[in-house]
């Protein structure tokens, strides 16, 4: 049998119903496998006693009947999520200490769902970064292993990546801001869905870009993922980006038929240099789609070669501002003062202790762009850059596209340390098929396909009309079941 770790939502909430496992013995399970996976360092806050509270909770609601799909299921929380009572520290030093007295949107709702926290995920800091290398905490780390190197699980949500492809939770919390549930899904095999801005609050969340954060969940399959989502998803009045729509069963939405469908293959997306496996994995792809009943069409999406540099304009001005709330005096780490220290010195001594490298190069950058002399050279720009970039994807989903088929990442999970070289845009390259639907407010899913030829699994990106989750999830549910993908790591750890 199975170990109960190793359960996706679908399979234990229909064994909870069944009354064949409990969501005590679920809960105990992960919380072995939690422990026993303390080499991967993806918990970075472990919460078992509040752990085995609501998982009793749980089994009482279900065996009076009352128990919606994610009861009793055991989660991991990124650790940028407000947790009430739990540190809560978007893994950096600056907001060590810190628990928070209210609980965010999205915990919520998954906790009055039954859902139950083992504890908290790690994370790069503020969620700025592709490789989980920039958190507090240390490097979260792949349990993928092909050779004797550690390999990054992808960011900013490496943590939760690592710990539902190791079976350390049925399945995460991540967020989203230019590709941070989709390319540390990629990494490690696993399903990330980006919901349509507005789709998830954002409430509670602490915030590093504000009109392009989007929270979404991390799951072991495509189903999983349309569980969670329709807990997470809703309106939310403390949230005024928060879209007052209804939430459909999203699923109801997975029948497995596309046909007669349109998926539109951007041809910008062929950049110089790609790998010929990430070619093939496309093409694949490609080919299962049509297999099952699709169509299939060439568009073009004319300013994508913009978006990067874009988005790392608006990204840090937004994270600049942002972030200028901790400054030592509230809440979080204080800087100890010297003889004659007056407040300006308590800010930058706080600031350059609490703050990280890349969160003081982001700051430093988008306070830049934001500074009266640059303010229409750099942030107004790419502001402009930005709305032909959404009139993009608007155009090819006018003309009858119904789903856009692309690369996940330019490449299979890299070494721990391989990147961080002193050019940091080389790092920045990994976000290149992720940035543009962020950009444009879209829902964007990854599916494991495949393996390179080293055994490390490669992901497809499919790119969703806006607010049409349902949709986007029965593409992603073809795509996964033509693939097959069923490949785990072998434990290590």
């Amino acid at each position: 049998m199975t170990h109960l770790n190793e359960f996706t939502i679908a399979d234990a909430r229909d064994a909870l119903r069944k009354g064949d496992v409990t969501a005590t013995d679920l809960t105990m399970a992960c919380l072995t496998a939690m422990d026993a996976g303390d080499g991967l360092n993806a918990y970075v806050h472990k919460t078992p006693d509040m752990a085995l509270e609501m998982a009793q909770a749980a089994d009482v609601r279900i065996k009076a009947g009352d128990a919606p799909a994610m009861c009793g299921i055991p989660l991991g929380i990124k650790d940028l999520f407000c947790t009430k009572g739990v540190a809560s520290q978007a893994a950096s030093r600056i907001l060590e200490g810190f628990k928070p007295e209210y609980e965010s949107t999205v915990t919520t709702q998954l906790f009055s769902s039954g859902a139950v926290m083992l504890g908290k995920l790690n994370m790069d800091e503020f969620a700025m970064g592709s490789s989980n290398e920039t958190s507090c905490y240390g490097n979260a780390i792949n349990p993928w292993k092909v050779d004797d190197r550690k390999l990054t699980p992808g960011g900013s949500s490496g943590g939760s990546a690592a710990a539902v492809a190791a079976d350390l939770c049925l399945a995460a919390t991540g967020t989203d801001t230019g590709g941070s549930i989709r390319q540390p899904a990629a990494f490690t095999g696993i399903v990330g869905i980006k919901p349509t801005y507005g789709r998830v609050s954002r409430w509670g969340v602490v915030a590093f870009a504000s009109s392009l954060d989007q929270a979404g969940p991390m799951t072991k399959s495509v189903r999983d993922a349309a569980i969670m989502l329709e807990a997470m998803s809703g309106h939310d009045p403390k949230d005024s980006t928060s879209a007052d729509l209804p939430v459909p069963d999203f699923e109801a939405a997975l029948t497995g038929d596309i046909r007669g469908k349109k998926i539109g293959i951007p041809r910008e997306y062929r950049m110089d240099g790609m790998s010929a496996e990430i070619a093939k994995l496309w093409a694949d792809g490609t080919a299962m789609l049509k297999d099952a009943g699709a169509e299939i069409v060439d568009i073009s999406l004319p300013h994508t070669k913009y978006a990067l540099p874009a988005y790392y304009v608006i990204a840090p001005a937004e994270a600049s501002s942002n972030l200028a709330r901790y400054d030592g005096v509230r809440y979080g780490h204080r800087a100890k003062l010297g003889p004659g220290d007056g407040i300006t010195e308590m800010y930058e001594k706080t600031r350059a202790e609490g703050f990280g490298h890349e969160v003081q190069r982001r700051i430093m950058i988008g306070t830049y762009v934001l500074s009266a002399g640059f303010y229409d050279a750099y942030y107004n720009r790419a502001r402009r850059v930005r709305a032909l970039i959404k009139q993009d994807f608007d155009q090819a989903f006018a003309s009858g596209i119904d789903a856009i088929l692309t690369p996940a990442t330019p490449s299979a999970a890299f070494g721990l340390g391989e990147m961080a070289s002193a050019d940091p845009i080389e790092m920045y390259l990994n976000d290149v098929f992720t940035v543009t639907v962020n950009l444009a407010g879209l829902p964007g899913i990854s599916v494991p396909v495949g393996q390179d030829t080293k055994g490390l699994p490669l992901a497809l990106q499919l790119i969703g009309k806006p607010w049409d989750e349902a949709g986007l999830l029965n593409h992603a549910y073809v795509l996964e079941q033509a693939a097959g993908f069923v490949a785990k790591p072998e434990k290590w750890w």
